[in-house]
């Protein structure tokens, strides 16, 4: 079967919504994890973005493990920390959902941009999906380290060849792009719900 490095994220797609439409903790956790290796193709420009997703995953799998069942449900975690007001702490569940939310955002600006402009070298299509996405809620020292990481992000065609694989690369980026959106949405619809989706880097 053809195969690129988003086979196994679009698959896990499939599983994220529960029958009712709620998104499931595990499943969608699983897909993020699922990204992570097309991170390691990025070298060491993606190496502050993957390390601050591994750690939001870790902290959301966490909370989920101690009670599977409790948090089954990806906001009910979230619910939760709002009743005990402990949302807006640096280390809550709410605060790793919002980062990985905005980091996923980040990635999918960055494939629909190199999917739209040919044309763009792989650092011109990290630093404007950077502006869009993650730049205005990140501090000076955050944006700074960012704009220096970007400067080593790889060859374009290079990257490519090696995502590609087997598979139809281009149809697996759109496809990505386009199914994990809503996800991404839903999420950010349900912090700006409870007035936590503009939270900025301490």
């Amino acid at each position: 079967m053809a195969e690129t490095v988003f086979t196994p994220s679009l698959e896990g797609m499939k599983h994220v919504k529960a029958e009712n439409g709620v998104i499931l903790t595990k499943p969608f956790l699983d897909v993020c994890k699922q990204i992570l290796p097309v991170l390691d193709k990025f070298g060491a420009a993606m190496a502050l973005v993957k390390t601050d997703i591994g750690g939001n995953i870790t902290r959301l799998e966490t909370k989920y493990s101690s009670d599977p069942s409790k948090y089954e449900h990806l906001y009910s975690m979230v619910q939760e920390e709002v009743q005990n007001k402990t949302a807006k702490g640096s280390s809550s569940c709410t605060n790793g959902l919002l980062w990985l939310t905005r980091a996923m955002d980040f990635l999918v600006e960055l494939f629909c941009n190199l999917l739209e402009h040919a044309d763009w070298t792989m650092t011109q299509a990290c630093t404007d999906s950077y502006t869009k996405t993650l730049k205005k809620f990140h501090g000076w020292l955050a944006s700074s380290s960012f704009t220096v990481a970007m400067r080593l992000a790889p060859n374009r065609d290079k990257f490519m060849e090696v995502i590609s694989g087997t598979g139809d690369i281009n149809a697996d980026i759109e496809k990505f792009c386009t199914t994990f959106s809503p996800f991404l949405k839903e999420n950010h619809d349900f912090l700006a719900s409870i007035g936590l989706d503009d939270m900025k880097a301490s």
